[in-house]
């Protein structure tokens, strides 16, 4: 009777069968590429503040956190802070050192040359122990080529016949290096981007989010080198004059086919796709292609881990 009681309940309540495994061991530095690596979809959180916050965030439920810069006062300084709030407040709870932590920049997309003058943003951010960037207005393929380039350093041959040279410095490894747990000559070897490089540990995102960028998101998803992008329904929608600032539907009939066109193109190129999800609608997203969930919501989070039958903790 005690067997058959157990068996209904698994059967009305299958996330039963599948609770975090409390002795997980991490098998990566940046947690988020450890979970794309297995399937999983990940969620994210958001900030902009300093040490403090980074250790008020440490044992955050998210899997990474997006670390402001488009719209707030561009401050490396707190971010360092951050960072060391980040170390000093974890490990997470499954193990890594501390969550993903992904910048926007106030560097745009726009062409080639704006992204190259831009390009100490994304090394000033990076050198300071965070696991990847994403960019705003990705409207050019050519400037995000150079976006990738910034990224990298000038060792690394994958991807440099489309690329070219990394233009990462020596000395940008130290601190950084503390923030991960490793040696500096080891972040010098995995601070490179992933997918490109599987053994790489930064990851690199592409907002689509204008009807520009629509036009060439073709050619820009295509540049080796990027994880993850979104057709950024708010921004998008504000490109065809809708002042609203949807992300959740219903969205403008335009918005809805740019995110559409955006994740059959995530889906071709084999990088992630990004975009809002609700705790009614997570699971329909995921079986979607949603590999990333927007929101900032921890209910959305906790349903499509479960739906997943996600191991890692959180």
């Amino acid at each position: 009777m005690l067997l058959r009681r157990f068996v209904l309940l698994a059967v009305l309540c299958p996330w039963l069968w599948a609770q975090p495994d409390a002795t997980w061991t991490p098998k990566r530095i940046n947690k988020c590429i450890e979970l794309l690596e297995m399937g999983q979809p990940i969620y994210y959180t958001a900030a902009y503040g300093g040490y403090e916050e980074g250790r008020k965030l440490a044992k955050t439920w998210a899997d990474y956190i997006t670390y402001d810069m488009e719209h707030n006062p561009l401050d490396f300084g707190k971010l360092r802070d951050f960072m060391r709030g980040l170390v000093d407040g974890g490990p997470t709870p499954s193990g890594h050192r501390t969550p993903g932590v992904i910048v926007v920049l106030p560097v745009l997309g726009l062409d080639g040359p704006t992204m190259q003058a831009g390009a100490w943003m994304v090394q000033q951010a990076l050198a300071q122990g965070v696991h990847g960037v994403h960019l705003a207005r990705a409207r050019d393929p050519e400037a995000v080529k150079r976006f990738v380039q910034a990224a990298r350093y000038p060792f690394q041959k994958r991807g440099v016949e489309i690329l070219g040279w990394g233009t990462r410095g020596w000395g940008s490894q130290e601190f950084a290096a503390w923030v991960w747990g490793i040696t500096p000559r080891r972040y010098l070897e995995v601070a490179d981007v992933w997918p490109l490089n599987p053994e790489g540990e930064l990851m690199l995102g592409v907002k689509i989010e204008d009807w520009q960028a629509l036009e060439k998101a073709e050619e820009t998803l295509a540049v080796p080198g990027i994880a993850f992008a979104e057709h950024g329904p708010r921004d998008m929608g504000l490109s065809y004059g809708y002042l609203e600032g949807r992300a959740d539907p219903p969205v403008p009939e335009e918005v809805r086919r740019a995110g559409e066109r955006v994740l059959a193109l995530c889906k071709k190129y084999k990088i992630a796709f990004l975009d809002n999800v609700l705790p009614e609608n997570v699971k329909q997203r995921i079986d979607e292609g949603v590999m990333i969930g927007a929101g900032r919501r921890q209910d959305s989070a906790e349903i499509g881990r479960r739906y997943t039958k996600r191991r890692m903790p959180w």
